[in-house]
């Protein structure tokens, strides 16, 4: 079996670096046998990726029993929750892309032949998948797990209870001693967010792309479980290195790309997704915009009743059979393509075919969808040309005309939200906070918790051009492209102007003169930025619209040896 790693081992000029290998405590049988990275972010930054050492562990074994020699690395992460209402967000999104390229880094600078990449906090997951589908080797994703809900008088409770508790706390509507209460109750143990958001909602997404173990992404963060996960994947994977795929790029494909889609929008998941999975498919090469993503959401029912919009957690879907009982319902509707592959180099269909039945509250039959058309849709028009993403699960209406609040930063309408300094009626503008204009596309949970909490979630508007959290619920709009700070008609809104949002028309309108808004246009200059030196002004040279999903580099590596063969 032809191997990469012999390009480390093989002949008397890798003498020395068959001597590295010895140091590392590595023998004559270890050294001749396929190197496997595997790769987590283990570590004390976040309680989402506390879960990826035991795991980590197991997955090398599944690889030692299977015949393969794994090699563990870490990689970085920052924690969205730490990270949040304050600048050090701006590193979330930028985190991905350093996820993404160290593990590049490390695969082919040490030539392993396969890679198991682990995710847990929310960037942390698309990061390792573009990092698997980058290098397209023998790959497999792991999600760490979520968390466990918890409870708390008589209800299940997430962070975001605690989030929209400080809202309701500066409203009066709620004691001091009660958000004290939920902020001790509401994560109980490691893992990530136990709600539909970003990272239960990116865990869903690898199994539709066929990158992880099936059946897998709702287990729990805590149990056992997890680690005979891990330790099939080691075994999987070195299947797969034997017989030579399939490969990640043959997993990662138009149809399996309209299938992340599309279980992203019947569960109501994070409208991050919108930026990921176009991220993904920039790593193998293939054009998938947020026009896309918007079409496969207007053709997707809602049947997954779940948190933000819903009422259900990540253990909920575990409980009644896993992610598997979604993806049975959705091929047998027509709304997933069952012949897409996966790691197991069985269809999608065959991996799911022997799911339950739903079980009509946590997750409905098709026939009995909550809403005909997904929980998020991606809206257009003059000011947002190129897309905006709205997530309609759970909002009453859809439809709000309003007066523009316009905010140069998060910062400064935080704190006018924190004085409650804004009324119903008003649509709260915050620009300037786009991937290059941020630099780094914030998320705006702090702003929209507080806003939730104050009991105005559907009573205001909220548009930006950076991210909201998987967590977020209301009206609010995100990822408007082009951003204010290359231009974007976002740039030109005034205080007073009036706007109109219509989610069943899929249109977002800025209520002025096209003559006016040219007047403004010719003359806007950008506001300086924050950030001229460094990581975040780097990114800001590099990265893309939102729209294409924020990527940094030109997407399709192809990485050759000397001989000019791929991949090897």
């Amino acid at each position: 079996m032809k191997l990469r790693s012999d390009v480390t081992r093989k002949g008397i000029e890798r003498t020395p670096h068959r001597a590295f290998m010895r140091a590392m405590g590595l023998g004559d049988a270890e050294i001749v046998r396929p190197m496997v990275g595997v790769v987590s972010m283990k570590g004390e930054t976040t309680p989402c990726n506390m879960t990826h050492g035991p795991q980590a562990a197991a997955a090398k074994e599944g690889v030692s029993r299977a015949g393969g020699t794994p090699r563990e690395f870490t990689t970085i992460s920052v924690s969205d929750g730490l990270g949040m209402n304050h600048e050090g967000m701006k590193f979330s999104l930028v985190s991905r892309e350093l996820i993404a390229d160290s593990i590049e880094a490390v695969v082919h600078g040490h030539a392993y032949d396969g890679v198991i990449a682990f995710g847990g906090c929310d960037k942390t997951l698309p990061g390792a998948m573009m990092g698997i589908v980058r290098c397209n080797v023998p790959g497999i994703f792991l999600y760490g797990g979520a968390a466990l809900p918890g409870r708390h008088g008589g209800r299940d409770l997430t962070v975001l209870d605690a989030y929209e508790g400080v809202g309701a706390v500066m409203t009066g509507a709620m004691d001091p001693v009660e958000l004290d209460a939920l902020e001790r109750a509401c994560k109980p143990t490691v893992g990530a967010c136990a709600g539909q958001f970003t990272a239960n909602t990116m865990a869903m997404v690898s199994e539709v792309l066929g990158l992880t173990v099936p059946n897998s992404a709702m287990v729990p963060g805590v149990y056992s479980q997890r680690l005979e996960v891990a330790e099939r994947a080691g075994a999987l994977l070195m299947e797969i290195i034997r017989r030579g795929g399939p490969l990640p790029r043959e997993l990662v494909t138009r149809a399996s790309l309209a299938n992340a889609a599309a279980i992203v929008a019947a569960t109501g998941g994070s409208t991050n997704a919108a930026l990921h999975i176009p991220a993904i498919a920039h790593e193998a090469g293939i054009p998938f915009t947020v026009d896309d993503v918007a079409a496969v959401f207007a053709r997707t029912p809602l049947i997954g009743d779940l948190r933000p919009g819903g009422r259900f957690l990540a253990k909920d879907v575990h409980d009644l059979g896993g992610v598997s009982v979604i993806i049975r319902e959705l091929v047998a509707s027509g709304h997933l393509d069952g012949t897409t592959l996966t790691i197991t180099g069985r269809t999608l269909a065959e991996e799911h075919c022997g799911a339950p039945d739903p079980d009509g509250a946590v997750i409905r039959r098709v026939g009995e969808a909550i809403r005909p058309d997904g929980g998020l849709v991606v809206l257009k028009g003059n000011l947002a040309p190129k897309g905006a993403l709205l997530k309609v699960a759970g909002l009453k209406s859809t439809l709000f005309e309003g007066t523009a609040r316009v905010f140069e930063s998060e910062e400064d309408c935080a704190l006018a939200v924190r004085e409650r300094a804004y009324g119903e009626g008003d649509v709260l503008v915050i620009r300037n906070e786009g991937p290059s204009g941020g630099p780094g596309m914030r998320e705006m949970l702090g702003v929209t918790a507080l806003i939730y909490g104050q009991q105005m979630g559907e009573k205001v508007a909220l548009l930006t051009d950076g991210r909201f959290s998987g967590a977020t619920r209301g009206l609010c709009i995100g990822h408007i492209a082009p951003e204010a700070a290359v231009g974007g008609p976002l740039a030109l809104v005034r205080n007073g102007a009036r706007i109109r949002i219509d989610g069943a028309a899929r249109r977002l309108d800025l209520l002025v003169e096209e003559s006016e808004v040219e007047l403004r246009r010719a003359g806007w200059s950008p506001i300086p930025t924050r950030h001229p030196a460094g990581l975040l002004a780097k990114y800001a040279r590099l990265v893309g619209g939102a729209d294409e999903g924020a990527v940094t580099h030109a997407g399709g590596a192809v990485w050759r040896n000397p001989a000019g063969e791929v991949g090897l």
